[in-house]
């Protein structure tokens, strides 16, 4: 009863996302937006370290449509993304590869989402996301391919992935404003939530950033900045397979709470624009150590808007 009543409400929640209004909408800012594309890359081995693990790649497309008004601006778009999870060590033989070690996962997933911005600095983005965990994910096929060719050591440990479970997702993000702490310093809080069969959580952080701060399409722009953020963790499926699913060759218990910490810079010019992080989030694992749970990894956003 308990998760048939959970499906009625994810499917309730999504209803507004589809409706007629939002679509009206979205037609609109998409045939008189300005167009912008995003490519997210996340890798751990980008820090050229020897081990891989955890959270050990993600991937994702973003195009956006961003139609700007007199006190505001509205933005729709869509994505596509994957993102891989392994044990601590990839060179584990299946047989190795049990608690409290990560299990292995990669979850595959498209969404739509809106996002509104005003001068005030405040913002607020809804949006959700279709896919699924597990085998139909092709991680296993991705990160065996992308190591043969990079010649780097071949995971052994994919044959213990958790099960197959389709998954929807419907988050949210809300800044609510900008404290302007000098001309070239700003600090904005957020708030962030999200609720579905993959993961349920809710989270709050701080970005503080600093340099040129205000847009001009004539100038070349360079920022710094610095997020911290820690989630309050209800289900993690990568950690606990799928909502739904049974079976599975070994799930582990999440810690309840999780930290992050980014530290990075972000430079335009013209149509271009690249960002580049370094992140370190916290163990996820409840029974795992501190010291070898944390996770390390860099974060590269391409965008372009021509």
């Amino acid at each position: 009863m308990k998760r048939c009543c959970a499906a009625l409400l994810l499917l309730t929640l999504a209803a507004p996302a589809i409706s007629a209004d939002f679509a009206e909408e979205a037609r609109a800012v998409m045939a008189q937006g300005r167009v912008r594309s995003e490519v997210t890359i996340d890798n751990d081995s980008l820090l050229l370290k020897r081990d891989d693990g955890f959270y050990t790649s993600g991937f994702q497309f973003d195009r956006q449509y961003i139609l700007h008004q007199e006190r505001d601006s509205i933005l729709y778009g869509w994505r596509i993304g994957q993102a891989l999870y392994t044990a601590s060590d990839i060179n584990l033989p299946p047989a190795q590869v049990g608690p409290p070690d990560h299990p292995y996962a990669g979850w595959l997933f498209a969404g739509a989402y809106r996002e509104a911005a005003n001068d005030d600095g405040s913002t607020l983005r809804v949006g959700f996301d279709l896919g699924c965990i597990g085998p139909c994910a092709g991680g296993e096929m991705v990160q065996t391919n992308l190591h043969r060719l990079l010649r780097q050591p071949l995971p052994q440990g994919w044959a213990k992935q958790v099960r197959n479970e389709a998954g929807l997702i419907l988050y949210a993000d809300v800044a609510p404003t900008r404290w302007q702490l000098l001309p070239a310093l700003e600090l904005r809080p957020n708030f962030h939530g999200r609720f579905g069969n993959i993961f349920t959580d809710a989270g709050l952080g701080l970005t503080l950033r600093g340099g040129q701060l205000e847009i001009s399409p004539a100038k070349t722009q360079l920022q710094g900045f610095a997020r911290i953020d820690v989630s309050a963790v209800a289900y993690n499926a990568t950690l606990q397979g799928g909502y739904f699913s049974k079976d599975n060759p070994h799930t582990v218990t999440p810690k309840r709470l999780v930290g992050e910490l980014e530290v990075g810079a972000a430079w335009r010019s013209g149509s271009l624009s690249l960002r580049a992080s370094v992140l370190r989030r916290s163990n996820e694992i409840s029974a795992l150590p501190n010291s070898t749970g944390t996770q390390n990894f860099v974060r590269l956003l391409f965008s372009y808007a021509p």
